[in-house]
């Protein structure tokens, strides 16, 4: 596979995590990353100073020499910058990482045959640890295939679904870190109650979550993790009635119902 040219329409936190990402672990396959936006020329600025990218409004201009294309915007912007790119576009993989919108959009507004793909990373590629979910256009190609592959691996793992698995699974992968960080902001400020300095509670809430992720990476199930550490009839045991009685399950499974129907409000917008 030849060294790939990337345009990335969006310069928003998801453009710079995929960004920084594949340039810290493959660097060796990018030619050139091409970072664009409408209207904000610090932000260009901002990311040219700290990658080394290409940085520049005039993204019509870049279409031309790109390999891959990549939709980096809000959802409800997608539509519009299909109608704008689709001119410009000659066979090109075009993929997006808006949440909400597949493949369908794509190949309806670009020119037939152009092929597509969607793609939900989360913000961990900038650490080279995304779940990204993944799915294809009916004109992809083993040579598109390859591409995206190196573009994934370089931010993480990632899981080929239907499209119908990724619009239920958005919340799961793509949103579940903003669940779990706000869990983690709870439990820094319950610690605060008991006299520890913010920057013990942060350690200590930092190496809780970081050890119970190698646990669950090592392959027990989380259930099995959680009777590891539940004597019953214990503390922990306690805690865990009070998750069970204030319905623990089903707020998370609303909290997903409701980020799933949100990103597809958003995509119609």
């Amino acid at each position: 596979m030849k060294k790939q040219t990337i345009l990335f329409l969006g310069a928003g936190r998801m453009a710079e995590a995929i960004l920084s990402g594949l340039l810290a672990r493959k660097r060796d396959s990018i030619e050139e990353i091409i970072v664009t936006n409408r209207s904000n020329e610090a932000r260009l600025a901002e990311l040219r100073a700290a990658y080394g990218v290409t940085a520049t409004r005039d993204w019509q201009a870049q279409v031309a020499g790109a390999d891959a294309i990549v939709l980096a915007m809000k959802p409800g912007q997608v539509r519009e910058t299909l109608v704008e790119l689709a001119p410009h576009v000659n066979g090109q993989f075009v993929f997006t990482v808006a949440a909400g919108i597949g493949t369908g959009m794509m190949e309806e507004l670009l020119p037939e045959g152009t092929p597509v793909a969607w793609v939900m990373p989360n913000t961990a590629a900038s650490v080279g640890a995304s779940v990204s979910l993944y799915t294809y256009g009916k004109s992809v190609r083993a040579e598109h295939r390859a591409v995206l592959e190196m573009i994934l691996d370089g931010i993480g793992s990632y899981e080929e679904c239907t499209e119908e698995q990724i619009h239920q699974l958005t919340a799961v992968t793509g949103s579940a870190p903003a669940f779990l960080y706000r869990f983690a902001e709870v439990l820094e400020e319950t610690a605060l109650q008991f006299g520890v300095t913010k920057e013990q509670a942060h350690r200590m809430i930092v190496g809780m979550v970081y050890g119970s992720a190698l646990m669950l990476k090592q392959g027990d199930s989380p259930a099995a993790l959680r009777d590891q550490v539940t004597t019953p009839g214990g503390a922990t045991a306690a805690g865990l009635r009070v998750m069970e009685e204030r319905e623990f399950p089903a707020l998370i499974g609303a909290a997903v119902e409701a980020t799933n129907r949100r990103a597809k409000e958003m995509a119609k917008e």
